[in-house]
């Protein structure tokens, strides 16, 4: 259970102006890829200060556990193996999706096994630590979760709501037809189900059956506003794998199919612009001082595969801030390129508004839709050490730069020109030092700024000058 990060708040400075204080949640970057050949990832962060980051190993014989105090940390950390597949009968093969939680003072992975002699025998299954650190503890078998239909049934994951505690997991039942839908359950405990498990959604649009599969699975919760999304994955484990979203009221029945309204389409799914394919089987984690939400999911890099997806074992664990949408949903974006993670800049006199782009021309505005066009990523400047250059998220090689004054985004030229146009020292806010301005590289003393809404680059004089050259990361 993530409880999501609050809005900005604002702070009237004088009659007729207002400003917004330094972002409740302030931009925080990582560079991708986490971890290579990891599918399936699940990170939690604990008291102890420690982030703790399973995942699908392609062997699928063993579940694997580090830890790091820092996500990107995640990536050099050591890396245990805390349990292997039984070389025989149950638990012995297809090790899938492991989840690790920590309940009532003790651990828990919730993870799927097939058997040694039937591997697509798939089922659920549990196990405990009593350690406080669970990378060194000893980690016992409870067992099999017992589900009143023994079907195929995989990627269980829990959560709380007002105190109590619910399993969801994905499962095939015969009489509904092929392929897998997501159930949830209450829990008696944290390897127990009590009560008729129900089903809330069942795969029936094109995007959630592309490439010949029925599926939907890797159910993951995220909390926020008195709302709960429940982010689930989405047809074939190729370049089709996408995320769609139910939502459900914290106060409404959610053993109760109707109270959860699932997402007209995709909330999250391959973008070739970005070298970005099959993201999904998502988890939710938080930033480092808390105040920012962490969409955890795996892709790969390239869109065709030889034979089956089961069998490439190039899915990695990715990780890329999430924002919140002005109705209190969240807005997933797209997935980001492979590197630096992008950031998003608000104004600092108008703080709903953000920095997009629309036909390429640089402006605020608020509700941007599409996300990514208002998420840039702040990279080495073209023109050199000392100044930083603005990459478009959704245009990967275009660049925020000014000509005649006025601020583009158009992609790079390779010219001198055009590294010197779209190169920019970032200076302490002018407005709020807590801020950042960026003053242009060739222009000295010109600085990106608003004016009706629209960038320039100019020279700012007056205090209001120096608000609108002011801007907030998030």
């Amino acid at each position: 259970m993530i409880a999501g990060s609050a809005a900005a708040t604002i702070t009237g400075v004088s009659a007729g102006t207002a400003h917004a204080a330094v972002p409740a949640s302030p931009g925080v970057t990582y560079t991708n890829t986490i971890a290579e050949k990891r599918a399936d990832p699940h990170i939690f962060k604990h008291t102890d200060g420690f982030y703790y980051f399973t995942a699908t190993v392609p062997e699928y014989d063993r579940i694997v556990l580090r830890r790091a105090t820092t996500i990107q940390g995640l990536s050099s950390a050591t890396e245990t193996t805390i349990w292997t597949r039984h070389a025989s009968g149950a638990m012995g093969a297809h090790i899938w999706a492991p989840e690790i939680h920590f309940i009532d003072g003790k651990w828990y992975v919730y993870f799927a096994a097939g058997d040694a002699n039937d591997i697509w025998h798939i089922r659920p299954y549990v196990l405990e630590c009593t350690a406080a650190n669970p990378i060194t503890g000893t980690w016992t078998e409870k067992g099999r979760i017992a589900l009143p239909l023994d079907t195929f049934s995989l990627d269980a994951t829990t959560f709380a709501v007002n105190g109590t505690r619910y399993l969801a997991w994905a499962q095939n039942d015969p009489a509904v037809g092929r392929g897998t839908n997501i159930y949830i359950a209450q829990m008696s405990s944290p390897w127990t189900i009590t009560g008729t498990p129900v089903m809330i959604s069942r795969p029936t649009a094109a995007w959630e059956t592309a490439g010949g599969e029925t599926v939907n699975e890797g159910p993951a919760v995220i909390q926020r506003g008195g709302k709960v999304f429940l982010t689930f994955s989405a047809s074939a484990t190729d370049a089709n794998y996408c995320m769609g979203m139910l939502t459900a009221s914290a106060s409404a029945d959610l053993l109760s199919a109707s109270s959860w309204a699932k997402s007209a389409g995709p909330v999250f799914a391959s973008n070739a612009a970005t070298s970005q394919y099959g993201p999904g089987h998502n988890q939710f984690t938080v930033s480092e001082d808390g105040k920012s939400d962490i969409l955890v999911y795996h892709d790969r890099s390239y869109k065709d595969i030889s034979g089956s997806p089961l069998n490439d074992p190039n899915r990695r664990t990715r990780v890329q801030k999430i924002y919140w949408k002005a109705d209190g949903t969240p807005d997933i974006g797209i997935p980001v390129a492979d590197g630096l993670t992008p950031i998003r800049l608000s104004s600092y006199n108008f703080p709903d508004r953000f920095v997009r782009h629309w036909d390429y021309r640089a402006k605020i505005e608020a509700n941007v839709s599409p996300l990514a066009d208002s998420q840039f990523r702040v990279v080495t400047g073209l023109s050199g050490t000392g100044t930083v250059s603005l990459e478009s998220a959704n245009f990967p090689g275009y660049f925020l730069r000014h000509k005649n004054y006025e601020v583009w985004v158009e992609k790079n030229d390779g010219t001198a020109q055009f590294a010197s146009d779209a190169s920019f020292t970032a200076r302490a806010g002018l407005a709020d030092s807590a801020g950042v301005s960026y003053e242009a590289s060739n222009l000295p003393g010109r600085y990106i700024r608003h004016y009706d809404y629209l960038l320039y680059v100019q020279a700012p004089s007056t205090a209001a000058d120096r608000g609108d050259a002011t801007f907030y990361t998030q």
